[in-house]
């Protein structure tokens, strides 16, 4: 088998792109910064529309963070990988945690019964689990296709020992995926010193804007770097607290407060 890349696509341009340059699949994402999370209904149809027959498969992550799920967002991840199914996509990519570090192997048997007969990738909760050799066979035993790994470190070239091994270990029964930090440079060193035949890589120039007016001054997001173990989420009693100002709460007196979830 020849040589494989996966171009993480962050838009439909991006996956029009990765098929003009002779890529065989993308993997198609919205929120880049936060790890990959999922993109649109519009997003994926308008890439499939676009595209020849490159395969797409769809990254099925709700939010950055970590990778142990709630209940809300493991509903979020059930009806995204119906959209998905609907779309006929070529596969679906993710990953779940328990708080101890180990693969979630009902939630993730549950989420892989959903997506049949779409393949099934396990995505980089697998560089954050506790054991990656225990995870290994529990990933086989549950039927996923594919580990994309930067072989649980910064990125795939210093993961090359630990990729390397889990090559050998996985045999023909599931496919490492080297990827983070693959380059033109450096994917012939992981692919000799690994023996991976599948590359995953963003591939990506910046865009400049065509904008002419432009007002630099007014962001429409956050650029603070958190953890990946911190997650944004609205606070109840945050919302009680600005109820309580609403007109009829407050005592003598109106407040013209609206509260609308942003």
């Amino acid at each position: 088998m020849g040589r494989i890349i996966e171009i993480c696509a962050n838009s439909a341009q991006s996956c029009v792109e990765a098929e003009a340059g002779g890529a065989r699949r993308v993997e198609l994402c919205a929120g880049i910064p936060e790890g990959g999370t999922t993109p649109s209904y519009g997003e994926i149809l308008t890439a499939q529309a676009l595209t020849l027959g490159i395969d797409i498969n769809v990254i099925i992550r709700p939010r950055g963070g970590d990778f142990l799920y709630m209940q809300a967002e493991v509903q979020s991840m059930l009806y995204d990988i119906e959209m998905a199914k609907r779309l006929e996509v070529h596969g679906v990519v993710f990953g779940c945690l328990t708080k101890q570090g180990d693969i979630d192997v009902p939630l993730m048997r549950r989420l892989m019964d959903a997506a049949r007969p779409l393949s099934v990738t396990c995505h980089r909760a697998f560089d954050v689990c506790r054991n990656p050799f225990v995870a290994l066979e529990q990933l086989i035993e549950l039927g996923c296709d594919r580990i994309l790994t930067s072989g649980q470190q910064p990125d795939a070239v210093r993961g090359i020992p630990l990729i390397r091994e889990l090559v050998q270990r996985a045999g023909r029964r599931i496919v490492i995926m080297p990827g983070c930090g693959v380059r033109e440079d450096n994917i012939d060193r992981i692919e000799v010193e690994t023996g991976a035949k599948e590359f995953h890589t963003s591939a990506r120039s910046v865009m400049h804007s065509g904008m002419e007016y432009r007002n630099e001054n007014v962001p429409m997001g956050s650029s603070a770097v958190t953890s990946e173990f911190e997650t944004v989420q609205t606070d109840r009693k945050k919302v009680t607290a600005f109820s309580k100002m609403l007109p009829g709460n407050v005592p003598g007196g109106e407040c013209p407060v609206d509260i609308i979830a942003t």
